[in-house]
């Protein structure tokens, strides 16, 4: 294979290893979190939850679908801006999704929990908007996951709030 060839194919392998270096970097934060629900099933049905509260085996499904579209839009973004603000807001709000899980189910820490979901949505926000003036497809893949968390974040709190 010519140099010229080889120049041409290079760019374009490593978008698909970028990708899967999302990937990875969101099944890092998917299994730090499981840990931290690992053998807490029990626990969590047996708090007093709020009648919107989902049935437990529902957060797997929806989280999968919502990391693939985090992994996602985190790799587009990249594309366009590299390691640039944006990916630094993306790469902060995937620390703070790791370290809600362990929070709240490992440590039972319903309150700081709340505070840090919080913390996590204000930077989810930030994410969004920020992706917004790169990537608009990026931006819009992120907003179930915000919505998600919204939803998280009410559930987070209810529960704190009846279990004190």
């Amino acid at each position: 294979m010519t140099q010229a060839a080889l120049h041409l194919r290079s760019p374009h392998r490593h978008r698909w290893l970028a990708l899967a270096g999302f990937g990875l970097a969101v099944f890092v934060a998917a299994a730090i979190g499981g840990l931290g629900v690992s053998g807490t099933s029990n626990e969590y049905n047996s708090l007093e939850q709020p009648a919107f509260a989902p049935p437990s085996w529902l957060f797997g499904p929806v989280w999968t679908v919502l990391y693939v579209m985090i992994a996602v839009s985190g790799w587009l973004v990249w594309q366009r801006v590299g390691f640039t603000r944006p990916i630094w807001l993306w790469s902060a709000q995937l620390v703070l999704n790791a370290i809600w899980t362990p929070l709240f189910f490992g440590a039972g820490q319903y309150g700081l929990a709340f505070a840090e979901i919080v913390l996590m949505w204000l930077l989810i926000g930030a994410t969004v908007v920020s992706f917004w003036r790169v990537h608009r497809t990026a931006a819009v893949l992120l907003l179930p996951y915000w919505a998600w968390v919204t939803f998280a974040s009410a559930l987070n709190l209810s529960i704190w709030l009846m279990n004190r």
